[in-house]
């Protein structure tokens, strides 16, 4: 996957047969394994798809801080889009091209409208720039073993320029909480689901195509030329966006309900599943 992404070969039309100019591809529960790694067999396809003439483009809801180490390891040189379509990165220059930031008086708001109805949340808070920390509160759950940095005090929530923040509820699963949260607050923040545990505060109108558009602008692409791959409900504007979506067999069913075609899951190759068979 060394060449995927890279601008150079953005620019050429697809050959060899292989029908889009742009793949995007969501990271957790999609181009990762259960374990991090990718598997060889989707590296070869990747790199068949790019050597064809297609560009590849992380599409993640992992701001950059907890992106880059995963871009890094694949050797991965092309533009990223980051924290729900927030950022778009380029990961061969480890440079921040654009970035949003939330409103913090509007979500600060949107916070209390959404305590008013299901009571006290647990909050962590993603911090803009290149080395942006993640702020986690009393009670919220990190998953896995990503790099946090503890807060008690609330004002330091609001202390520096955010990308995000992340909710959680004692006792709401993650769809009443998104759904509670979306009732409430829409008209305040963007609310998503990125992952178990994972529902999200963004800017308003911001969404994973926001930022595809804008990476896929500056290599001259366009959603007609995209297909994407995606496991939950944050994909969905993205699967709008592009020409294709493709779900994995373990995404939400959310997902599911707009792809044009459900793949196999992101433990048995399902990128690579489909980018051979568009490949031949």
């Amino acid at each position: 996957m060394t060449a995927a992404g890279s601008a150079t070969e953005s620019c050429a039309g697809p050959a060899g047969g292989f029908p889009y100019r742009l793949i995007a591809t969501d990271l957790d529960g999609t181009l990762l394994r259960s374990d991090d790694s990718v598997s060889q067999r989707t590296r070869e396809a990747l790199a068949a798809a790019t050597a064809a003439g297609a560009a590849h483009i992380v599409v993640t809801g992992r701001a950059v801080p907890w992106t880059r180490h995963i871009l890094d390891d694949l050797g991965y040189n092309g533009l990223a889009v980051c924290g729900q379509g927030a950022q778009v990165y380029h990961a061969g220059e480890h440079r921040l091209l654009t970035s949003v930031t939330l409103d913090r008086q509007l979500a600060g708001v949107a916070l209390a409208k959404i305590e008013a109805e299901t009571g006290p949340l647990y909050l962590a808070a993603s911090r803009d720039g290149l080395d942006g920390d993640v702020l986690v509160g009393p009670g919220y759950a990190v998953a896995g073993h990503l790099p946090a940095v503890p807060f008690t005090d609330a004002s330091d929530l609001w202390s520096a320029p955010l990308n995000k923040i992340y909710i959680q509820h004692p006792t709401l699963s993650d769809d009443e909480l998104a759904a509670a949260a979306r009732r409430t607050a829409g008209g305040f923040v963007t609310v998503t689901m990125a992952g178990a545990g994972i529902v999200e505060l963004l800017p308003l109108g911001l969404s994973k195509a926001t930022g595809l558009s804008l990476a896929a602008r500056r290599l001259g692409l366009k959603a007609a030329d995209t297909i994407a791959f995606g496991d939950m409900p944050n994909d969905v504007p993205m699967f709008g966006w592009a020409a294709r979506g493709v779900a994995m067999a373990n995404a939400h069913e959310e997902l599911k309900a707009v792809a044009d075609e459900v793949t196999s899951s992101n433990d048995e190759d399902g990128i690579a599943v489909v980018l051979e068979r568009l490949s031949s």
